[in-house]
């Protein structure tokens, strides 16, 4: 089934890119064709599913140096499966949103989606450290097109740069630690290395090589500098994605790698992680608190939440692993949704400021509504799915230490400032028709767009058993490295 799904992703970039760029109708309706059938099949995946097990399934080998006896093995597992849900809905999404707000080079423009959707699919099923990173790093090339070509002012080159030289430099540590990970088990597959013998000081440089190159893409404070240039900058689905999954590499190549590989490492530095996420929490919250342009806000935003999501990955309990995979989701859902929420207005209006903008209830009030709930779920009110995400978390962080629980909780307080402090502005008060006129409630097309993100929402706030039944067994088998 995961050869059937990379070939369906491959076919996809093939045909699209053998379309003359003038047909540019033809090339919507084939990616959205081609992005459609790829979220179904990935659902297929989730329905064969065994949740009683957490050895691989769906296992493809690929003899890919065969004189050198170098197979690669790809496969799925209670981490992965919903990370690649997740990102062929996300893709598909993108693609529907940016049906009319793209207006030059059409086709290379949804060849990026349709790459990105590839190598993020690989990323979450190789099992071969040193192709992960490729795959890892590949992705930045075509976030740095969508960014750099299709951004929406002049300051998308630097921020494009600051993205790419970031998590790039960060990423060169990582490698390093790799090439002695090769040097010193003499394979990069995954479950070689993971049954190597590391003493502490090994494991020590080597979680620091890693640190350095999943924490700049999370991305933990203080490395997070990058987060808010590249999401003002790009376009609507490039923040999506941003947001939704290249957040989410991160807090997978912990829970993959750095937790498994380096157990004894990870128990020694996490007071430090506990450290900086708090002040990465407490720090972009108060910073979100005073900004004007909205998708600062949600930016700032997304690394108070992927802080906290740190905390519950380094609590080294279930319900704080599970938390954490749980809340990693549906910042997909949630984050991915408010971005959206911009898009719609920036489509309109190209502003995004919020000084420009109130009253929208009285206009349009199923945008209102939509971004009522958005917003809520964005503070982890009961029923939507950041609430589950955050109480298990919260719950791991408190049997591991007091005191962070108490402080991530601020977390909690904090986001419901900014949160209705921007919704009570755009959403309530006088029209501003000296900026605005011709106002136009949200469209069958972008409306299609919420229904998934909804629905995907209330799901994990509800019946969050529906997720957490597959990612039992991969969680235990991680856990009991520990003890």
């Amino acid at each position: 089934m995961l050869k059937f799904l990379f070939l369906l992703c491959v076919l996809s970039i093939s045909h699209v890119l053998f379309i003359k760029p003038s047909q540019t109708d033809l090339i919507k309706k084939l990616s959205l064709f081609y992005s459609g059938v790829i979220f179904l099949f990935s659902l297929y995946l989730w329905v064969n599913f065994d949740t009683l097990t957490s050895y691989l399934q769906f296992v493809y080998v690929l003899d890919w140096i065969p004189i050198y006896n170098y197979n690669v093995v790809f496969g799925v597992d209670g981490l992965s499966l919903f990370f690649i849900i997740l990102t062929t809905l996300l893709i598909f999404l993108c693609i529907l949103g940016s049906w009319s707000s793209v207006q030059y080079s059409i086709k290379e423009y949804f060849l990026c989606f349709l790459t990105l959707n590839l190598l993020l699919i690989l990323v979450f099923c190789v099992r071969d450290v040193f192709l992960f990173y490729i795959f890892f790093e590949s992705v930045l090339i075509p976030m740095f097109l969508v960014i750099g070509i299709w951004g929406s002012r002049e300051r998308k080159i630097r921020a494009v740069y600051l993205f790419f030289f970031y998590t790039l430099i960060g990423s060169l540590f990582m490698l390093l630690a790799i090439l002695y990970l090769y040097n010193k088990v003499g394979s990069t597959n995954y479950d070689l290395i993971l049954a190597a013998d590391l003493s502490l000081q090994e494991q020590t440089w080597l979680w620091l090589a890693f640190f350095l190159s999943l924490a700049t893409k999370m991305p933990l404070f203080p490395f997070h500098i990058w987060l808010p240039e590249a999401h003002v900058e790009a376009p609507t689905a490039g923040s999506v994605l941003l947001a939704g999954i290249l957040l989410k590499l991160g807090s997978y190549g912990f829970l993959r790698f750095s937790l498994p590989f380096f157990p004894d490492a990870s128990l020694y530095f996490a007071p430090f992680v506990f450290t900086l996420s708090i002040i990465g929490i407490i720090f972009t919250s108060l910073t979100a608190i005073r900004q004007t342009d909205f998708k600062r806000i949600i930016a700032y935003s997304s690394v108070a939440h992927m802080n906290l999501v740190m905390m519950g990955i380094f609590s080294f309990n279930i319900s704080g692993l599970e938390g954490s995979l749980l809340q990693s989701l549906s910042h997909g859902f949630v984050a991915s949704a408010l971005f959206f929420l911009i898009g719609v207005l920036y489509d309109r209006y190209h502003s995004r400021l919020i000084i420009y903008y109130s009253g929208l209830v009285h206009m349009m009030p199923i945008y209102t509504i939509l971004f009522l709930f958005f917003t809520m779920a964005n503070i982890a009110l009961p029923g939507t799915s950041s609430f589950i995400g955050e109480f298990l978390i919260l719950s791991g962080i408190f049997k591991f230490n007091f005191l962070g629980a108490i402080l991530a909780a601020t977390s909690m307080i904090l986001g419901g400032c900014y949160s209705l402090w921007v919704y009570n502005r755009i959403s309530y008060g006088n029209l501003k028709i000296d900026y605005l006129s011709g106002f136009k409630d949200i469209t069958l097309r972008e409306f299609s767009i919420f229904v998934p993100l909804v629905l995907g929402s209330l799901l994990l706030g509800l019946y969050p058993n529906s997720i957490l039944n597959f990612v039992h067994p991969w969680c235990f088998s991680t856990f009991s490295l520990f003890f």
